[in-house]
C-alpha cells in the first residue's frame, strides 16, 4: 500500500530489509521513502492498523482481524549529530534470507547491529556485500536513535501540557474492513471511504491530510518535522 502511494508521488523506495512470516506474508519490514515532504505526510501513518478480512491463509474462509504497527522516522543525515557508542554496539552477521543470487545465502553478509544501552536493532540484509549491509544498518540505526530521542521529547511536551489521551478499545489508529462490508476508517479524524481497492493500492492522501489538519488544530504539527523533506523510513 505505501510503495504505491510512494510511486504515485513519484518518491524513490527502497525496501532495507523485509522478514517473512513463520506461515506465510510478511512478519515485518524497513522501507526507505525519498521525496519532498515525505516524513510529513508519512507521520501521519504512525501507529497500529486494524484489518478485518476473510483470511486467504485460512482454508475455512473465517473471517479475521490481523493489526500492523506502522513506525515513521527520519533518516538521520550526514548534518545531523547522531554519535554511535561503538563499545555499546554489537555487531552480528548471518545468512541472508531470501531469493538468493550469486553472493546472497552463500556468505554471512547480512548485518544486524544491537545497541545495549536502548536495546534498538537495526538490520540489513539485501546489499550485495556484508560492508554494504554495514553502511545501511548503521544508517537504520541513527535514523531509530533520532525517532527515539524526537519521542522523548514529545513525551516531555506532552507532560507539560498535561494532554489527556482517552482509552477506547484497542490502539488502532484505522480500520480496514473489506468484510461483510467495505469501508476503511480513521478513529483519530472519522474520515472513510468505501472505496477499499482504492485505498489498499495507494489512495492514502485523504487520510494523511485530515489527520495532519487535525494535528495543525491542536498546535503539535509545529515544527521542522511536519515540513521535512528528508527521507523516511516505515518498519
Amino acid at each position: 500500500m505505501y510503495l504505491r502511494w510512494a510511486e504515485a508521488h513519484r518518491f524513490s523506495t527502497e525496501v532495507v530489509d523485509s522478514q517473512e512470516g513463520e506461515q506465510a506474508g510478511i512478519k515485518s519490514a524497513t522501507v526507505e521513502v525519498e521525496g519532498r515532504y515525505a516524513f510529513g505526510y508519512l507521520r501521519a501513518e504512525r501507529g497500529v492498523h486494524r484489518l478485518v478480512r476473510i483470511s486467504p491463509f485460512d482454508a475455512q474462509k473465517r473471517r479475521q482481524t490481523t493489526f500492523a504497527l506502522i513506525e515513521v522516522m527520519p533518516e538521520a543525515g550526514d548534518d545531523i549529530e547522531i554519535e554511535l557508542d561503538w563499545d555499546q554496539i554489537r555487531v552480528d552477521t548471518y545468512r541472508s534470507q531470501g531469493a538468493g543470487g550469486q553472493h546472497v545465502n552463500k556468505t554471512d553478509s547480512a548485518v544486524r547491529l544491537t545497541d545495549l544501552k536502548t536495546g534498538i536493532v537495526a538490520q540489513s540484509q539485501n546489499e550485495r556485500s556484508q560492508t554494504q549491509n554495514k553502511e545501511m544498518a548503521i544508517r537504520v540505526l541513527k535514523s531509530r536513535l533520532l525517532e527515539r530521542a524526537l519521542a522523548e521529547r514529545e513525551a516531555e511536551l506532552r507532560a507539560i501540557k498535561g494532554e489527556h489521551v482517552e482509552a477506547g478499545w484497542g490502539n488502532q489508529i484505522r480500520s480496514y474492513v473489506l468484510h461483510p462490508y467495505q469501508m476503511v476508517k480513521d478513529l483519530r479524524t472519522s474520515h472513510e471511504t468505501s472505496n477499499t481497492t482504492a485505498v489498499l493500492d495507494g489512495d492514502l492522501d485523504g487520510f494523511m491530510l485530515a489527520e495532519l489538519e487535525r494535528l495543525a488544530m491542536d498546535g503539535e504539527a509545529d515544527g521542522p518535522e511536519t515540513g521535512s523533506s528528508s527521507p523516511a523510513r516505515a518498519g
